[in-house]
């Protein structure tokens, strides 16, 4: 018997690192998971690979309508769906007086605004779900995970716009926690520190996407080595987390066994106690 028997999740950004780890875990435990990535090949692909059932939604999460789109895609696949999951994002540096209005609400938009469209898109459902079953007597929860930073809560240099879009999730997430747990809607929120994605890659390695809305801009991603070499001395464990390792906290904050946990934070960062450049 898996943690989430019966339970259907959607989970963005999740055909890539600590999204596609978690969409496995979640599936291994007994749900079912609505695939999301920007990149519908890449996103076909992690569905195809994942022994499980899956539905696919792939796009740009950011453009008007697409977080309704979500939603409706994992109620048509499913019919209801128990978790929500908003991990999609990537990071884009830079240091602030070189910084764009473009580079820095790119950041908000991705990490604060999509979050809060799903959440919202969600919304009818849910609630009206929460009132028939408050009626009978019946107690059942639904789970939010939203992930965020360290950088949200530390701060990080050349990461302006990255923290203050993962310091508006803590906002978005407490919100939340107050204006549905009446519905029995628990929402929190995972700070991770240094995990092993492409995003936290080599920036010499040279890799690339395009960022998320109109512009097509290329962005870098990956940080400085010198940076990553510096994770032995900042994380007391010795070594960034695994996306497995960053799985399973959003599990846990996703079955029944965290009912009574609400709108918190929780840190995943191995004791990391400062952020990747101070």
């Amino acid at each position: 018997m898996g943690l989430l028997d019966g339970k259907s999740a959607i989970i963005t950004g999740s055909a890539r690192g600590i999204g596609r780890a978690t969409a496995e875990l979640f599936v291994a435990e007994g749900a079912k998971v609505l695939i999301n990535d920007l990149d519908a090949d890449v996103a076909e692909e992690a569905s195809n690979e994942i022994d499980g059932e899956t539905a696919v939604f792939a796009g740009d999460l950011t453009a008007d309508g697409a977080a309704d789109d979500l939603v409706k895609a994992g109620l048509d696949a499913f019919g209801e769906i128990d978790i929500v999951v908003n991990n999609a994002g990537y990071t884009w540096d830079g240091v602030v007086h070189n910084m764009s209005d473009e580079q820095f609400q790119a950041m908000l938009d991705i990490h604060t605004v999509v979050p809060f469209r799903v959440i919202r898109a969600i919304a009818p459902s849910w609630r009206e779900a929460a009132k028939k079953e408050k009626a009978e007597d019946v107690e059942r929860f639904r789970k939010i995970v939203n992930i965020s930073s360290i950088s949200g809560t530390m701060g990080n240099a050349g990461q302006a716009n990255y923290a203050a879009g993962k310091a508006g999730v803590t906002g978005l997430t407490k919100t939340v926690a107050k204006e549905w747990g009446g519905f029995k809607i628990n929402c929190n929120a995972v700070a991770f520190g240094f995990v092993e994605t492409r995003l936290t890659q080599a920036k010499e390695k040279g890799e690339k996407m395009t960022a998320a809305g109109d512009s097509g801009e290329e962005v870098d991603l990956g940080i400085p080595e010198q940076m990553r070499a510096m994770a032995s001395m900042m994380i007391p464990l010795g070594r960034p987390a695994q996306p497995e390792e960053a799985a399973g906290p959003v599990c846990f904050l996703s079955s029944e066994m965290s009912n009574y946990i609400h709108g918190q934070v929780i840190n995943v960062t191995g004791g990391q106690f400062t952020g990747m450049y101070s």
